[in-house]
């Protein structure tokens, strides 16, 4: 069962749950932080943006997680097979940060001594400029990127947790179309829109305290028209909807559950090995081979964050709401498993 929701309400009721849950094709809720009743060291609130033309990609985050602020930059070279991530962190924002309460409009934007992230939209694009000293062998990377092309529709979803008053409201534009340049100690990347893409991760919510979540993502082109999929689960009461969905030539189309197959060799998961992925609609039928695994573990017992953001290449199918189906071979994207005690 997929419920759907079709008018735009306040988020929250008077009680601080969701008013409404399920999926959305467009930021129908209104969120509101005033409306939240939890302690503001709860309220997790951020906007991540990543761009890639499966050579090279570069990550950027500005986060307000109550009781601490996380603010990053990430470089990923798919080619000589590194990357680099920063992440400063600031202590207790407590939703001082001033994060948008819509993704539709507004500035997102950090400075601090020694870095700078600002997310501005200008007309129908949005820009993303970015600073950060001594972040690859004592140089810097900066750069400015502009996103177009932004299509009608896209996944907008509303998961309560069984935790009262707890909830998270998410929304993934995926198929924008990437134009500019960065800067790494030195040496210029460029993205260009005729084989560069990205996509926003915008969430809002109040979180319980241990999760782990499962979220896969692509934007390309096949035969020329926008393509891509948002895929994930693992927190939160998802019986109303799931967060799996196709983008087509700027349309939805949605799937039901999808499955991720993570091989494990010596007792422990490998994600460098080949995934696979499916779903129980059999509309999504997918293999995956990693090129990078992005990991990091920060694990102080009462916080932790375990993270595999693994890059690579989708060998499959995937079937739209009208039954075409669309064949992809060494389409470029990311699965990632995160734990979170937060």
């Amino acid at each position: 069962m997929q419920h759907e929701i079709i008018s735009s309400l306040p988020l929250l009721d008077e009680t601080g749950n969701l008013r409404q849950k399920g999926y959305a094709k467009h930021l129908l809720p209104l969120y509101r932080r005033a409306d939240i009743q939890a302690p503001a060291a709860r309220i997790k609130e951020w906007d991540y943006y990543l761009i890639t033309n499966g050579r090279y990609a570069v990550a950027l985050t500005v986060a307000d997680n109550g009781y601490m602020g996380l603010d990053s930059v990430s470089f990923l070279n798919f080619e000589a097979g590194w990357e680099k991530t920063k992440s400063p962190m600031r202590a207790f924002p407590m939703g001082k940060t001033g994060l948008p309460e819509t993704s539709a409009s507004g500035v997102t934007e950090i400075r601090r001594k020694n870095y700078a992230l600002s997310f501005h939209h200008e007309g129908a694009t949005r820009v993303l400029t970015f600073h950060m000293a001594d972040f690859l062998n004592g140089g810097p990377v900066e750069g400015e990127i502009t996103l177009s092309e932004e299509p009608e529709e896209s996944m907008v979803i509303c998961t309560p947790f069984s935790k009262k008053k707890h909830f998270y409201y998410n929304q993934k534009i995926n198929c924008m179309r990437a134009s500019g340049r960065v800067e790494v100690n030195g040496e210029t990347y460029t993205f260009s829109p005729e084989d560069s893409f990205g996509v926003l991760d915008w969430g809002r919510g109040v979180w319980t305290y241990h999760n782990t979540w499962y979220w896969g993502s692509a934007s390309g082109a096949v035969d020329g028209v926008p393509f891509g999929w948002n895929i994930g689960y693992g927190f939160g009461d998802t019986s109303a909807a799931s967060e799996n969905m196709l983008f087509y030539g700027g349309k939805t189309h949605k799937l039901s559950q999808i499955q991720f197959h993570i091989p494990v060799k010596n007792g422990r998961e490998d994600y460098m090995s080949p995934l696979t992925f499916t779903s129980d609609d059999d509309r999504f039928q997918m293999d995956f081979a990693p090129v990078l695994d992005r990991q990091s573990c920060t694990d102080m017992k009462l916080l932790k964050s375990d993270q595999h953001q693994v890059f690579g290449r989708f060998t499959g199918r995937a079937v739209l709401d009208g039954g075409q189906t669309i064949f992809v071979r060494d389409f470029f994207g990311f699965a990632e498993k995160v734990e979170n005690k937060w």
